[in-house]
């Protein structure tokens, strides 16, 4: 279960009712990497995503933007926004809040047939276990199969979330 993340004064008060699209919050989660993260910000009801990167260039803040990209140019005003305003944003859940190992054991034995769960099984277990669990999956033609489970899965980590932080969504 992912946990509630009110602001520094403790209340959710300040949260707008702002319906979130359950889509925008998986996809957030799902572009995340040790590199970016993904916030929530309570007064426009936006997703952000923002790189090391991009906070870096607005801690430096010594660097005009114009070295930079068109593009990324907007990603760091956003950054300098979250920088500035962080009681406004509430950290979206991470990969490590949706644990896609634990997503595919629960996949293998949620299978009827023990012999395609056994083989699915020991895919799982040492080094390469994503990879040889995917090619196993294709394998045996349950992709359409994963792919509903596991979205599924990340879903009702997207509505838990909103739900511990009293935020409103919508599919």
């Amino acid at each position: 279960m992912v946990q509630s993340q009110q602001g520094a004064a403790g209340s959710t008060d300040k949260l707008m009712n702002h319906p979130v699209k359950l889509r925008e919050i998986i996809e957030a989660i799902e572009l995340q990497s040790d590199e970016m993260a993904s916030y929530f910000n309570t007064k426009t009801g936006q997703i952000i995503t923002i790189s090391d990167e991009e906070v870096g260039a607005v801690e430096e803040g010594d660097d005009p933007l114009d070295d930079y990209p068109e593009w990324q140019q907007d990603n760091i005003r956003i950054a300098r926004d979250f920088m500035e305003n962080e009681d406004d944003y509430l950290t979206l859940p991470t990969k490590y809040d949706f644990n896609e190992y634990h997503i595919m054991e629960k996949f293998v034995l949620s299978l009827k047939d023990r012999k395609v769960s056994e083989v699915l099984y020991s895919s799982i277990k040492g080094k390469g276990a994503f990879r040889r669990f995917k090619d196993a999956v294709q394998r045996l033609e349950l992709s359409d199969e994963w792919y509903a489970y596991r979205d599924a899965a990340l879903r009702q980590v997207a509505i838990d979330w909103c739900e511990s932080n009293q935020i409103p969504f919508k599919e």
